[in-house]
């Protein structure tokens, strides 16, 4: 990561965090502009001096996270390129064989959550491989960059002033903040605005390290799909297979049908499905289109899109914990 140094000198004083004048490095438009307005934005905020000047003082803008932003390719992978590369026997082994590992804290999770283990493996599998690659970027200066050269300033200016205020808690070091080139943290790859509403402390510390700590992460990950409306152990979906009599082409993916109707319309369960009332709502999905995987969904996708709006991504969650947790 290039990192690169705009300040030379030491402020005395808060406002004086960034070399130079506010009003004439505003009338320049430059990145220490910006700097100087989220400092006094975090100061209001209630943010220390000490934070705001560990966090800010000497910071540029990385290039590598304003060249990534602006050549954000077109999706164009299919279905079955994306869950090739994401549903991999390695990935699969390397989830069970973290499921063996926290088998006790994942059951432990679920009593206070409501949340199983499988669709929190296949979020951090898909998110992070199991907590392996975070992100090498610091969150506050590529939120600080993206605030500054984004097309969307204000959400990332936002989420700066979110991050400084986790700073601010003693939950981690500007320099432990580490994520993605987009701002997302740790092994959940939460957003700072995100952490603060939802990241939980299950290991007792009371402050939530998603970076470091196992428990808070698949914790954190559980309190987010609580949150966007989990339903106990209910299935998140279920592959199937369209009998000749279905008129795949004509079907809605976001009208949900009872299964007894899928089911009477020649929709077919495969073996091993999980155990559903026949009254349950569900959408047919056809993730490369007609003659491609069909895939019966129930209310909990709902809270996977909730963490990736992507039907790719939700379905590669739900299927990488079937597989994991089989």
């Amino acid at each position: 990561m290039r990192r690169r140094t705009l300040i030379r000198s030491i402020p005395a004083a808060s406002a004086a965090i960034l070399l130079g004048s506010a009003a004439a490095a505003r009338a320049a438009g430059s990145f220490q502009a910006f700097l100087v307005e989220v400092d006094r934005e975090a100061a209001a905020r209630g943010v220390s001096y000490a934070t705001r000047r560990a966090a800010l003082y000497g910071l540029g803008p990385n290039q590598d996270v304003i060249d990534l932003d602006n050549r954000q390719p077109e999706f164009t992978e299919t279905w079955a390129q994306y869950s090739a590369g994401r549903l991999s026997a390695t990935r699969i082994a390397h989830g069970q064989q973290n499921y063996a590992t926290n088998r006790s804290l994942l059951a432990a999770i679920y009593t206070q959550f409501g949340v199983p283990p499988g669709v929190i493996m296949g979020i951090w599998g898909l998110e992070t491989n199991y907590g392996t690659y975070t992100g090498g970027f610091s969150v506050v200066q590529a939120l600080a960059t993206l605030g500054w050269s984004s097309h969307r300033p204000g959400y990332f200016r936002s989420e700066l002033i979110s991050a400084l205020s986790i700073i601010d808690s003693g939950a981690v070091t500007p320099q432990g903040m580490t994520g993605s080139y987009a701002g997302a943290m740790g092994q959940p790859q939460f957003m700072p605005s995100v952490y603060l509403k939802l990241a939980v402390s299950f290991s007792g510390t009371g402050r939530p390290d998603i970076w470091t700590s196992v428990p808070d992460s698949l914790a954190s990950i559980a309190n987010y799909l609580s949150a966007s409306g989990w339903r106990g152990s209910e299935p998140w979906g279920e592959a199937v297979l369209l009998s000749s009599g279905v008129d795949a082409a004509a079907i809605d993916p976001d009208q949900a049908e009872p299964l007894s109707n899928w089911l009477a319309m020649g929709v077919r369960r495969l073996p091993n499905h999980p155990i559903v009332a026949s009254t349950m709502p569900a959408r047919l999905i056809q993730p490369d289109g007609v003659g491609g995987d069909a895939f019966l969904v129930y209310p909990n996708y709902r809270a996977i899109r909730r963490y990736n709006p992507s039907d790719f991504y939700a379905l590669s969650v739900g299927l990488l914990g079937d597989l994991i947790t089989a």
